[in-house]
């Protein structure tokens, strides 16, 4: 009877240790919002990126007040990108700005979506605009470039970044000093649109390029 009770004893020590060490279940990964950019050019679909949590619920919140609706894209640079966000112009945005969230993950690729923010010179701390962004166009770049690239800024592109920027383009100068928060993952064809539109002083536009964007999920 002791030997019993001994083995028993044994038998439920060795399944609590069991228990103890059982693999937790991985999380069941975030879902990442979607949003719809509207204009007369066409509509982009994008990414959010959870990574950037501040970012993104800023953005959330300015999207479903209708900040966005028709505002425009302000600045326009052929080969480089599309920046807007502000209301009645380029000047005005909400009055705060949102501290720099720059993930090694995410870079400028063409379609990546990423804040606009003041220069270092002024924002040592890379805060970014609270409601000004910009979509990169960039242009593709060789093995060529992006060793002059390399030289020149003393930046070393990691095999991933290098694939990419000779693939489908970017701007690689912008990596890790812009907080890049999401990407555009059906419709660049508009991006290439509105860079090639017809501009004037200060890369406005001579015709205003109007948005609205809601949240698609």
């Amino acid at each position: 009877m002791k030997k019993l009770s001994i083995l028993v004893s044994i038998i439920l020590v060795a399944a609590s240790f069991t228990f103890a060490q059982a693999p937790k279940a991985a999380a069941t990964p975030q879902k990442q919002t979607k949003i719809l950019i509207e204009t007369e050019y066409g509509n982009m679909t994008a990414i959010l990126y959870n990574e950037t949590p501040q970012h993104r619920d800023n953005f959330l919140k300015l999207v479903k007040q209708g900040w966005y609706n028709g505002s425009i894209f302000h600045r326009v640079i052929n080969k480089f990108m599309i920046q807007g966000g502000g209301q009645e112009g380029k000047m005005n945005d909400p009055g705060y700005t949102v501290p720099a969230e720059i993930n090694p993950k995410y870079f400028h690729k063409k379609g990546a979506l990423a804040a606009a923010r003041k220069p270092d010179q002024v924002n040592p701390n890379k805060a970014s605009s609270g409601s000004q962004f910009y979509i990169v166009q960039g242009q593709k770049m060789n093995d060529q470039q992006l060793g002059i690239f390399e030289s020149q800024t003393k930046k070393i592109i990691n095999p991933e970044r290098r694939a990419v920027y000779k693939s489908i383009g970017g701007t690689p100068h912008l990596d890790d000093d812009y907080t890049v928060f999401g990407e555009v993952i059906s419709g660049l064809e508009v991006v290439d649109k509105i860079a090639a539109v017809q501009t004037g002083p200060g890369d406005k536009p001579v015709k205003d390029v109007k948005m609205k964007i809601t949240v698609i999920n």
